[in-house]
């Protein structure tokens, strides 16, 4: 009997859209579901209040890969980006700002006035991160090479990466392999003194990971935050709110074809002979196909969709000590009023700006969460979308959207229910310091804990990159090691999400190269369905 479907996608957040329109564009038949009303998973615009449009998931898009959205034509579709300067105001000690503008020159002016080391350091700085991150870009579109057999191609691609290494001289070629071990306090140590700058660039390398800047291997993360950078984009909103690029996708997977349908739960998927042959949704309908791609995070794939008996007890373990506890929180802030920063000047408003006055005060901040408590100063990466775009609101009025690091999905003590509160009120208690009308002028309060996240859009442990980005957690080891190439111990079943390389955030890379690997494997799904 001929299945359904080619192809059926679990998941519609932006990876299963991008896999299934990929797909369908190469002319098979895509059924996507997706079990929440709508579309877009953890990138989404939510009314918190009447007229106030809050991204309830990710506020800042920097990483969507060129190609896609070249290839899909998501301009076309809808999409447009708002840039803003300075890209980052970092909160000192006493609120002291120091403002990273888009342009080197006028960042190393600003950092000059604290100090003049800095400054000179800065530029080589981001030059150097810049050139390593193009050195990784190429493997962001790529699907990691096969460690038991490795093609011809694959060697020729890594013979490109190490030519493109040893073209950066000596020096840099040393610089680049040294520095991912390294913790972010010794390598930035290294290049800075000013609390602040080093503490700017540590929040941008740690959120969403269970780690601090002591912590061997976090300087790695640094080069994740400058892929917006080399990939030729930069960090921005999306105009007219998140949910803007969902609805993008959306637009071009229904013009290639793909069937969407929401409000479907997958309950498991299924594999009577050993390899997946479809899925049963929670109102017990059985749709067949000849692959299944699950862009659900890894255990809750493995672990509660997939079945047991086949994936056998050694996978299971790994997945099992897969590392995907969540670490942060979402504060969503309704103001009926401009957000005032008297440390920026009168009426000045800026975009984005983060609390974190020092590489100490995040190292404390995370020793609370590490014994399983919520952190009593914990560090914030605020933004506000309505300082560039102000559909988001009625007129005179603001969003903060605010990420909370560090609240850990389990606590020692207490429930997040017990926890939930006392976290908004310490969120406004520390912007009170530096926007004195955040609560005179607060509207409405939205918390969303590392459980709400699990909850609303199907995180296991709240993780919002699917698992923690660490080198032990990259490239072919994503999600566990000798499973890094989307395929998986299931014949038929691929992991095309954040859980897959390479890795979290807006990428659209995991549904990429997802639709790339069963489109590689079609003739063998063909023969044995």
């Amino acid at each position: 009997m001929q299945a359904a479907y080619d192809v059926v996608v679990v998941g519609g957040g932006h990876n299963g859209l991008v896999a299934a329109t990929y797909l369908a564009r190469a002319g098979r038949r895509v059924l996507l579901l997706e079990q929440r009303a709508s579309l877009g998973g953890a990138i989404a615009s939510e009314e918190i209040r009447p007229g106030f449009r809050a991204p309830t998931g990710a506020a800042l898009c920097g990483l969507l890969r060129r190609e896609i959205i070249d290839d899909l034509d998501l301009i076309r579709h809808g999409l447009a980006f708002i840039p803003f300067d300075p890209a980052t105001v970092v909160l000192g000690g006493g609120g002291k700002p120091l403002r990273l503008w888009r342009d080197p020159r006028r960042a190393q002016f600003e950092i000059a006035s604290s100090s003049p080391a800095d400054a000179a350091a800065y530029p080589r700085f981001l030059g150097l991160m810049t050139e390593i991150a193009k050195v990784v870009d190429p493997l962001l579109s790529s699907i990691p090479l096969s460690v038991e057999e490795p093609s011809i191609a694959d060697g020729w691609f890594l013979l490109g990466r190490a030519l493109r290494l040893r073209r950066l001289g000596r020096e840099m070629m040393y610089e680049t392999l040294r520095m991912p071990p390294m913790s972010l306090h010794d390598y930035l140590g290294e290049w800075f003194e000013d609390e602040r700058l080093k503490a700017g660039l540590s929040a941008d390398a740690l959120f969403g990971m269970f780690r601090g800047p002591w912590s061997p291997g976090t300087a790695f993360g640094l080069i994740h935050h400058f892929l917006a950078e080399a990939n030729g984009g930069m960090w921005a909103f999306i105009r007219g709110g998140s949910s803007t690029l969902p609805q993008a996708l959306e637009a071009a997977a229904r013009e290639a074809g793909v069937a969407i349908r929401t409000s479907a739960e997958v309950r498991r998927i299924l594999s009577p002979d050993g390899r997946a042959t479809g899925v049963e949704l929670a109102s017990g309908e059985t749709i067949s196909a000849r692959a299944v791609v699950s862009t659900a995070d890894p255990k809750r794939t493995f672990l509660r969709l997939a079945d047991p008996l086949v994936l056998g007890a050694e996978f299971q373990l790994r997945v099992r000590n897969y590392h995907s506890e969540g670490v942060v929180s979402k504060v969503n802030i309704a103001l009926n009023a401009v957000p005032r920063m008297p440390a920026l000047g009168d009426g000045v408003v800026a975009a984005h700006v983060q609390v974190a006055p020092s590489q100490e005060y995040i190292e404390r901040a995370y020793d609370d969460a590490k014994h399983g408590g919520v952190s009593a100063s914990p560090v914030l990466d605020v933004t506000v979308p309505t300082a560039v775009d102000l559909s988001l609101a009625p007129a005179g009025k603001h969003i903060l959207s605010v990420l909370v690091q560090y609240t850990p999905y389990h606590l020692r003590k207490g429930t997040w229910e017990d926890e939930r509160g006392p976290l908004g009120e310490r969120v406004l208690d520390q912007l009170q310091a530096f926007i004195p009308n955040v609560r005179s002028d607060l509207a409405g309060l939205e918390v969303l804990t590392p459980l709400d996240l699990e909850t609303r859009f199907g995180l296991t442990g709240g993780h919002i990159f699917h698992g923690e980005m660490t080198l032990d957690q990259q490239f072919v080891l994503r999600p566990v090691p000798g499973w890094g190439r989307y395929r998986t111990p299931i014949p038929g079943l691929y992991l095309a999400g954040s859980g897959a390389h390479p890795g979290g955030g807006i990428t659209g890379a995991p549904g990429h190269n997802g639709a790339r690997a069963v489109l590689e494997d079609w003739p063998f799904l063909v023969r044995s369905s």
